[in-house]
């Protein structure tokens, strides 16, 4: 029954489509006749004139016949295609066959999974969005500050503020929705909260699941790939600090917590200490061609996704290349007065030697726009034994504008010029380096 519904639907006039198929039908019927007649015509058959043989106008006339028949086909197949399309071109740029070549290489491009949180991940997503669709982010819910945190207390919900920035890094910059997305509140009961936020908590409790529910936003902005939760448990993060001027180690929970109580960290872990990784996380991970750890808060951003079990565990699994983006600047609070050396240290500390192949970190120490507070990060002392596990690759990684963040388009260039060489020229130099 619904598909008799359907026909009806499609013959209902003033649609635009009937007319096109039947001049497409004129068309198909003219190339037919005239290769008929060509045909009949090289067997001694002949339609078009009495003659005994065939002559070169009934061959002229079959050619004819052909040309047109096509020029009809082609020209109902371009309207009949417009008119079908027209409903879904409302928000799409630019000629269709440049949005569907794009979308095409794009879909061929690497697999890439991206970990962290903060400001830092969405500079990741940003540059390898030209390049391929297959990206997945993968992202810390320990955050407990804010928005995020005030939804968490109240309606026990995972924090959705790191999965909001991400998808937002993944959909169009300039669409009224995404933009929409990433609008906070001044003021009133509302005041502080991401509409994003509010958007993703209500989705997942009318869907049940904040699984289905990132699916579902993602379809709304209609990302260039995936953002996935490090895990689906509730965790906090806890951290032992070491008090300035002391001795004593004090034990601070709370990732909001954590970054203001002054100390310098020794050790941060999760609480409950046994959270599982999501599986969806997982399996990205060992289907990886590239993993891109970082960049973002050492302790508060990157450390509780490879903290989670089953995180560190895939990436020692896997067969992708494992990349460690350092930080261009310090963050207070958290890894002052570090270098390249101390980051890679801390890690190691926390889930041990071999996780990832090589290190990427920034060379340029910019003054221009980088005020008083930037304090960047200084490469590995020579002969530190940090150089005797990993290779240290330096290039310039700082935007313009805010040189103590990394520039979404140098970052992920070297990304790939890296993976390029270390793994033997094996990635595809077009996939990597031309933009669709």
């Amino acid at each position: 029954m619904w598909r008799i519904q359907a026909l009806t639907k499609w013959l209902t006039p003033g649609i635009g489509v009937k007319r096109w198929i039947i001049l497409l039908l004129v068309g198909v019927t003219l190339v037919s006749l005239g290769i008929s007649q060509i045909m009949l015509s090289l067997i001694g058959l002949h339609v078009l004139t009495q003659v005994a043989e065939a002559t070169w106008i009934e061959y002229a006339l079959s050619v004819l016949m052909i040309a047109g028949g096509f020029t009809v086909v082609a020209f109902a197949v371009v309207k009949w295609s417009r008119a079908i399309l027209a409903p879904y071109r409302r928000n799409q740029q630019g000629r269709v066959v440049d949005a569907v070549y794009s979308h095409s290489q794009r879909h061929k491009g690497l697999k890439v999974v991206a970990i962290g949180g903060g400001t830092g991940l969405p500079s990741v997503l940003r540059g390898f969005k030209p390049y391929t669709s297959n990206i997945t982010a993968v992202v810390t819910v320990a955050d407990d500050g804010g928005s995020s945190g005030r939804l968490r207390r109240d309606l026990g919900v995972l924090p959705p503020g790191d999965l909001r920035n991400n998808i937002a890094a993944l959909a169009d910059d300039e669409s009224l929705m995404t933009r929409l997305f990433q609008h906070r509140f001044d003021g009133g009961e509302l005041g502080g909260h991401a509409f994003g936020n509010l958007f993703i908590t209500a989705l997942a409790a009318v869907t049940g699941s904040i699984e289905t529910a990132l699916i579902e936003t993602e379809r709304v902005l209609n990302i260039q790939g995936r953002v996935l939760p490090a895990t689906l448990d509730d965790v906090n993060l806890t951290a032992q600090l070491r008090l300035p001027g002391s001795n004593r180690v004090s034990q601070v929970t709370g990732e909001s917590n954590i970054t203001k109580a002054g100390g310098s960290i020794e050790q941060i872990g999760l609480v409950p200490p046994d959270a599982e990784a999501y599986s969806e996380s997982v399996q990205a991970i060992l289907d990886a061609d590239l993993v891109v750890i970082g960049p973002g808060s050492l302790f508060t951003s990157i450390l509780p996704n490879l903290l989670v079990r089953g995180i560190a565990e895939a990436l020692r699994g896997t067969k992708a290349y494992i990349i460690y983006v350092c930080n261009v600047a310090t963050q207070a609070g958290e890894t002052e007065g570090f270098t390249v050396a101390e980051h890679v240290m801390a890690l190691e500390r926390h889930i041990g030697r071999g996780v990832f192949h090589v290190v990427l970190a920034n060379d340029t120490y910019s003054t221009m726009n980088a005020g008083k507070n930037t304090h960047y990060v200084q490469p590995v002392p020579e002969h530190h034994e940090v150089l005797q596990r990993y290779e240290v690759r330096y290039t310039d990684l700082t935007d313009v504008e805010r040189p103590w963040r990394h520039d979404a388009i140098k970052l992920v260039s070297a990304i790939m010029q890296v993976s390029q060489e270390e793994r033997g020229g094996n990635l595809n130099p077009r996939m990597a380096f031309t933009e669709v």
